[in-house]
This record gives structure tokens, sequence and C-alpha cells, in this order.
């Protein structure tokens, strides 16, 4: 599988299988906390990255494949997904597809076209990020192509707002002492109350990321943040346990692809892909000792990644 991974266990979307329309860290941003480390190819060209026929029919199959429930399909993955051009036409195609609402994780960059708009209007939910709405906490936590200006940023998601009718949930990812301060806080709250979404999901680093300086806030000061944010502002909660979603074939390799797009503890691969701790960890010692797959320590707890050249 190449273009589709999961079904993983997201706070957020409850279980979802991911689909991601560019190579591995082509984005438009670089930011210190991602969990895919520093980005490779740091561009805001669209176009179209990976063949959208083959994505459609590597979808198709997971889907037959899957036996269990499912929340969303999330157009996500290893890079930012807008830059991918056809992604509108996707998402029409994967609703004549398949009863699954679709929802795009996008960190807003591209809002300002007018055709990224036009592009994600049929998406059930768009989830967009703002870690930031000043300039330099911009620049230092997102590290964002050349071209790009937060105040263009704010106006797309303001525009993009007015014209669509679907879930609009804005995240905010903290990091400690970077975008957590009084006077970036209240430049937030005033970018929030401007753009208007349904929810704001507040985050913090909950993985190894591109940075080791890029450390969490407690949930104690996310849900402080939260009360100066309004009513809006909700902190991100543990992971709730649900029924998992089993895939029966090519399970070492959905395990591999998975772990491309995110590191996952043993416990959260388990719940998202549907299988028990015993046979996960045999594929993990498979995919260790080819090689393809190591392990790391991130805030007591064990995280499995795979490696760079995998």
């Amino acid at each position: 599988m190449k273009y589709t991974y999961g079904p993983v266990l997201s706070r957020r979307l409850g279980i979802s299988l991911g689909v991601s329309l560019v190579p591995r860290k082509f984005c438009s941003f670089n930011c210190i906390y991602c969990q895919l480390g520093r980005t490779t190819s740091l561009t805001v060209e669209r176009k179209e990255y990976v063949p959208i026929d083959e994505v459609l029919r590597e979808v198709e199959e997971t889907l037959k494949e899957l036996n269990g429930p499912l929340d969303y399909i999330s157009l996500s993955g290893s890079g930012e997904p807008t830059l991918n051009a056809r992604i509108g036409e996707l998402i029409k195609e994967l609703k004549r597809l398949s009863p699954h609402p679709i929802a795009v994780i996008t960190n807003g960059s591209l809002l300002s076209s007018d055709q990224v708009k036009e592009d994600l209007l049929l998406a059930d939910a768009v989830l967009p990020s703002l870690d930031a709405a000043t300039e330099s906490v911009f620049e230092t936590i997102n590290r964002p192509h050349p071209s790009l200006r937060l105040s263009e940023i704010l106006k797309g998601l303001m525009d993009f707002r007015r014209l669509y009718k679907g879930k609009l949930w804005l995240e905010v990812l903290f990091c400690r002492g970077i975008n957590d301060n009084p006077y970036d806080l209240d430049a937030l709250k005033e970018a929030i109350e401007a753009i208007d979404p349904d929810l704001v999901h507040l985050n913090t680093v909950s993985r190894p990321g591109a940075e080791e300086y890029a450390h969490p806030v407690s949930h104690e000061r996310l849900t402080e943040i939260a009360k100066r944010l309004g009513p809006k502002a909700v902190p991100i909660s543990p992971i709730a346990k649900k029924s998992p979603s089993s895939l029966g074939a090519h399970l070492k390799e959905r395990i591999l692809q998975t772990l491309r797009i995110r590191p996952l503890t043993l416990e959260e691969m388990c719940e998202g892909l549907g299988i028990d701790e015993k046979e996960a960890l045999a594929f993990l010692k498979e995919l260790i000792t080819e090689g393809k797959v190591a392990s790391r320590i991130f805030g007591k707890k064990v995280f499995y990644e795979a490696l760079a050249n995998s």
C-alpha cells in the first residue's frame, strides 16, 4: 500500500483511514514539532504529486478489507495534502465511492488560493492549523515557505469560513515557551474570533518531533489556555477506546506504512489496526530486524517509527 495507512485511532476523528496525497515531507511548512521530522521539500507548488486514479483504487481495495467501524476517511498523511492539485476531484470521487465522511487535515497555508478553497468545499470536515497569530512566532514555530505571509493565511481562513458549509475545526498546537505567552494568546483569540470556526482544538506535542526544543505544555495549562481563548476552545483529551477496525491482509505492510506517517505506541497501533499486542510485536520485531523500524522513548512512552530509508 502506497497511499493509504491505518486505520488509526485519532483524538479528533475517531477511527480514521488515512490517505496521503504527497510524497513524504513535501510541505509548505517546516514545523518544529512535526512528528515526521524536518521538511525535506519546502514548497508551495501545486501539482499531481501522486496519481489520484491509483489513490482511488487503493482506497477502494482497502475499504473492502475493513471489517469494523470507520468514522472518517482523512486526507492528510506525510505532507500538506492541498499541494496536490487534484484534491478536489479526489474528494468528489471518494464521496461517490464511500458513505464515510471526508476530512481534510491541512496547515491552512494555501487557503488564500481561490482554487484551494473551491477544492475543499465538498469535504465534510476541514481541520486547518493555526499555531500563531503574530508573524514572529509564526516564523519560529511553523518555519513557512518564504513566499507565505501570515496575514494572507488568516484572510484565507476567514474567506473560507464564509464559503464553507461543513465542519471547520481549527487546531492550535502549543509548544512550551514559544506560543503560550499572554501576548500571543491574545492575538490568537482575536484571530479565532475573526475566523469563527465551529471548534478550536487545543493540542500539544505528544510524539517525538522535528526539534528537541519543541516541548509540550501540560493538560492543566491547555485547560487554562482554553478559558482564555473562549467557549469554542477545547483541550484535546486522551484517546477514548473504541471498537477497532481490523484488516486481514497486508498487515505487516500496513503497519510499516502507518509508521511512515506517524510514530505510534504499541497500544495505539493495536487499537487503530484492530490487532492484539502479540501479533503486533511479532511484526514489529521483523521490521526492526529488517532495519525498517526503530523505537524511541518520548514522554515516558515507547514510540515505534519508520526509518527514513524504509
